[in-house]
């Protein structure tokens, strides 16, 4: 049996959708898979078989700012990795080493396997750069160091498997990748798993939802100066607004809905997953997508946007070059990039019931149409494929499996 050997730092399995549905896959296709990740209060073992996929978990980086905190957070982590990628290779072996930015650091961890002959497959999931940029405002020496960690990325990958067409453009024109070296992967949801739940409603007041990361770069602020806005108009519908995820900005958006007298109607619910997190989007009537316009947001796939559309809901968003060709018509966009065109925009849906139905129409064909996880699991192998093509070496084994603690969901 193949087996590989994928690390992700940015959440752990099997709460990083992405990650967990690209090891299931592979592990559906016949391979032994095992995953390095971070683990969290939820998630606090360390060596588990979960589904069928061995994971080792390792304590989560330091947090901290700046350049200083940024060697702190990812030199802890990257110990860890390199620690439990020698377990793993020594206990298992691997055939493949597959990783997961961010950060643009991981391939330090699969240098010695490189080596030793085993392809790399970067999972392009974020541009680092650009999401420097929007999160702090400028560019600078940490700006350059990660585009030369990025670059260096790219120079160590055998294959790099991209979050959109964009990424993959990235990765071609800015990353030097031959085109047949790069696959596009989107986060599609599994239909299988991911789909509208029966919910039951406290009042018949119209919910206005958002799900995500809540950092500096999300935009949240936008929609609770949005709402702020909406409660002052007369002659609409009453309405509340339900925040789902967790971030650095909770707290900071939290006494902003005070400040702006509109915390009796935003809720916010903190990290869900699950049948939890299913039930709380079940019960959005309108979903938001309030990041603004900037050089990262302009070119990521959100997975809400994915979401949003899979359960049928009408969605309200900023014009952004990513989100419009993924959605084309089968949004509602703001008029402009400001919490006042975002009001505007939910404002014609909370007035319309007839054209909430059009766009919750609209995304659920879009949809249907188009974001096919199973299209996506085709490309996943085949980048896999291509990394054992490139490789010259034969077959390696090292080891036999430790025992570890089984868990089943």
């Amino acid at each position: 049996m193949p087996n590989c050997l994928m690390i992700v730092e940015n959440l752990p399995v099997p709460l990083d959708r992405r990650a967990w549905q690209e090891a299931c896959a592979l592990r559906d296709a016949g391979w032994d898979v095992t995953v390095i990740c971070p683990a969290t209060e939820r998630h606090p073992e360390r060596e588990i078989v979960f589904d069928g996929i061995r994971i080792y978990r390792h304590p989560l980086p330091l947090e901290a700012s700046g350049a200083l905190g940024f060697l702190l957070e990812y030199g802890a982590a990257l110990f860890h990795e390199t620690r439990l990628a020698f377990k793993a290779f020594r206990r298992h072996g691997f055939d493949i080493i597959h990783i997961a930015n961010p950060p643009d650091l991981l391939f330090l961890v699969a240098l010695p396997y490189k080596a030793l002959g085993r392809p790399l497959i970067f999972d392009h999931h974020d541009i680092c750069p650009e999401l420097y940029e929007s999160k702090f405002k400028k560019r600078g020496p940490m700006h350059a160091l990660l585009r030369l960690f990025e670059k260096l990325t790219f120079l160590f990958a055998d294959v790099v498997i991209s979050a959109n067409e964009t990424f993959r453009e990235l990765a071609i024109t800015r990353g030097g990748m031959h085109p047949d070296d790069v696959f596009t992967v989107y986060g599609f949801p599994d239909l299988t798993k991911f789909k509208r739940i029966p919910t039951a409603r406290a009042d018949d007041a119209i919910n206005v939802g958002y799900v995500g990361v809540m950092g500096a770069q999300d935009g949240v602020d936008n929609l609770i100066r949005a709402v702020a806005m909406l409660r002052s108009q007369s002659g609409l519908p009453r309405f509340t607004c339900t925040f789902v995820g967790a971030g650095p900005e909770l707290a900071a958006l939290k006494a902003l809905a005070e400040s702006l007298g509109v915390a009796d109607i935003c809720q916010f619910t903190g990290f869900l997953s699950g049948e939890t997190l299913l039930a709380a989007l079940s019960s959005f009537d309108i979903g938001v997508i309030p990041d603004p316009f900037d050089t990262y947001n302009d070119k990521i796939s959100m997975c809400k946007v994915f979401e949003y559309a899979t359960l049928g809901l009408p969605i309200v968003a900023f014009e952004l070059g990513e989100t419009k060709r993924l959605l084309g018509d089968a949004a509602r966009y703001a008029p402009d990039h400001t919490p006042v065109g975002l009001a505007s925009a939910i404002s014609d849906l909370l007035k319309d019931e007839s054209l909430r139905r059009i766009y919750a129409e609209r995304a659920r064909e879009r949809a249907r149409l188009h974001f096919h996880w199973q299209d996506q699991v085709t490309a996943l192998l085949a980048a896999y494929d291509r990394a054992l093509l490139r490789s010259t070496r034969g077959t390696h084994r090292s080891g036999q499996p430790a025992a570890i603690r089984e868990e089943r969901s």
